[in-house]
């Protein structure tokens, strides 16, 4: 028999445990279900155990192919810029000046904008016809006409990796900003006393010191990056021609489009799979540089 003291707590946690068997829990399973059974209501051969059927034929489309190295290219690019840049704004932060406290507190804005926002308000700027970036370059005469930056397959993405950058590099910036202060200042002075400059008290103290943050940033977002999908629904939808078609977004096409829930399944968990297999390649990185 349960004491009171169990039974009482078993009657606490029994809602939430049910609501994260719902909406977690029987989705991943329902999911990995889908993605070995043909569900596809537009087919004949809807309900029919199709096995590793499907994954053979998202590993052998050249479609596949191509979206995962788009989004490869967005997670890699947007990590790095808001990696550097974060840990750049968060050097100049961790500094003493006169306002240094008024930009500790309002770096973070950019960040607190809801992404449906941050998209819209870059796609507003790149317009081709009135936007803002448009007109700023030509009055430093860096252009000669107005340019679709997001009508242009060679610039779409990058404008993207920009507009999702410029939210995110504040996120960085806060953790790094909290790594930096945590260091023993004692560490610095010593260093200055034995000669060392700003760029070697960098290496030597400040870079080992925050290892763990960079790599903290690295991999969730990592994470992130392969599974956006709202910036690129309200910035191009994976237009034009594809260019900005990411894994993510084809996920998208085939479940709410196409209505092929099978495949939209496998690819999901081929997302799992690459993500998985990045962070593991991360740690692994990490690990090297320590015992060196």
């Amino acid at each position: 028999m349960l004491r009171e003291e169990e039974r009482y707590g078993y009657a606490l946690i029994t809602p939430s445990m049910i609501v994260v068997f719902g909406i977690i829990i029987i989705p991943i399973i329902t999911t990995l279900v889908y993605s070995f059974v043909n569900i596809d209501p537009l087919s004949s051969h809807n309900g029919e155990f199709a096995g590793l059927g499907f994954y053979q034929k998202a590993l052998t489309s050249s479609a596949f192919w191509e979206d995962l190295g788009r989004t490869l290219y967005f997670t890699v690019a947007s990590t790095a810029i808001e990696t550097v840049f974060g840990l750049m704004i968060a050097l100049l932060l961790n500094e003493e000046f006169p306002g240094v406290r008024f930009l500790r507190s309002i770096v973070i804005i950019p960040w607190a904008i809801p992404t449906v926002v941050n998209g819209s308000l870059w796609k507003l700027m790149l317009n081709g016809e009135y936007g803002v970036i448009n007109a700023i370059l030509m009055r430093l005469h860096l252009i000669d006409a107005y340019q679709s930056w997001l009508g242009n397959p060679a610039t779409a993405m990058l404008c993207i990796i920009v507009a999702d950058a410029w939210k995110m590099t504040p996120l960085a910036v806060i953790f790094f900003l909290a790594a930096l202060q945590g260091i023993d200042q004692t560490r610095y002075e010593a260093a200055r006393v034995d000669g060392a400059g700003a760029f070697r008290s960098f290496f030597a103290i400040t870079l080992p010191a925050i290892k763990p943050t960079i790599m903290v940033i690295i991999v969730m977002r990592t994470v992130e990056k392969f599974k956006a999908f709202d910036i690129f629904y309200l910035m191009t939808r994976g237009g034009p021609a594809n260019s900005t078609k990411t894994l993510m977004y084809d996920t998208y096409l085939q479940a709410f489009t196409n209505l092929n829930y099978s495949e939209a399944a496998t690819l999901a968990y081929l997302i799992v799979l690459v993500v998985v297999l990045m962070t593991l390649i991360y740690i692994r990185m990490m690990k090297r540089g320590d015992e060196r």
